[in-house]
């Protein structure tokens, strides 16, 4: 699998970039990236229980949001680059630290040095390992992950594409990103629960946007209309304004408490039972991890 690096079509967005000798939309090239690892806190309570999700933070994206909270590692690259023994050693430190799995963050342009990195140490996994997406996936680099991923905790952040033309500069995102999603479904089935926490599903987050209830509204319905509870919505108000934009003056605000109920209402009405919400001020930069690789 390490051949398609030479011509690389891991994402839609194709640029088939030899990263051995370049870098194509996602800025990574041959070398697996690490911005930061921990025992996180703050995901859906199945993904973080008591003890934490061990989160490992890559560098780059291959979507790069303009309103994105992690700015720091996904598009100025802040990490560190690392063989795929020391990922692998990574994900045997956070199990022995005692996480409920293995969190994959913004993995796509890393897949092949994913699974190197897995395929050595499979047997002494013994926790789920999640793969944490925005979603801009490729069937195919999805199946590649087969016998692999456990979980996925996938966005699904437009359900307009001039929405996501304007935020992500991404012309199709709804249908590739609905394509990947169904993908992942097959692959891992219904959530299985043990003990509150996450063996095996799809979770979708729903990341509300100011000025755009009617998309999440939609989303929402797709979701349900097409999965009803065979996979967890996630609605999400944690949206953080973290710099001005003149353009899209609707960013620089939070949504409102009366947006964000009125939106988990719509939910209820459709018959939504299996969903997280958020309650209080998630809005905060505090909630944003400080991303350090001095451990790495």
């Amino acid at each position: 699998m390490k051949d398609i690096l030479e011509s690389c079509t891991l994402c839609p967005r194709e640029c088939k970039v030899n990263r051995y000798q370049k870098v194509g939309a996602c800025c990574a090239n041959d070398k697996v990236k690490v911005a930061h690892y921990s025992l996180h806190q703050w995901e859906e309570p199945v993904i973080s229980g008591d003890k934490g999700s061990g989160t490992v933070f890559f560098s780059n994206c291959n979507l790069k949001c303009i309103f994105c909270q992690n700015e720091k590692i996904s598009k100025l690259g802040y990490g560190k680059e690392i063989s795929n023994q020391k990922l692998g050693e990574i994900f045997l430190k956070l199990q022995a630290m005692g996480a409920h799995n293995i969190n994959l963050v913004t993995p796509t342009h890393y897949v092949p040095q994913i699974i190197d990195a897995l395929n050595p140490i499979r047997k002494q996994l013994t926790i789920p390992i999640v793969y944490n997406t925005s979603s801009y996936e490729k069937k195919e680099t999805i199946e590649f992950l087969k016998n692999y991923i456990d979980i996925y905790l996938a966005d699904l952040k437009y359900f307009d594409n001039s929405l996501a033309l304007m935020y992500s500069n991404c012309e199709n995102y709804f249908e590739v990103a609905s394509s990947a999603i169904e993908a992942m479904f097959k692959q891992v089935g219904s959530p299985i629960i043990k003990d509150g926490i996450m063996k095996k599903g799809v979770i979708v987050r729903v990341l509300v946007l100011p000025g755009h209830m009617d998309d999440a509204k939609n989303i929402i319905k797709y979701l349900y209309d097409t999965y009803k509870d065979q996979i967890y919505i996630s609605i999400m108000n944690q949206y953080t304004p973290l710099k001005i934009f003149k353009k899209y003056p609707n960013l620089n605000h939070k949504i409102t408490e009366d947006d964000y109920n009125n939106l988990i209402n719509y939910a209820c009405d459709l018959g939504i039972t299996n969903a997280f919400i958020q309650e209080g001020d998630t809005a905060l930069e505090s909630f944003i991890p400080k991303f350090q690789c001095d451990n790495i």
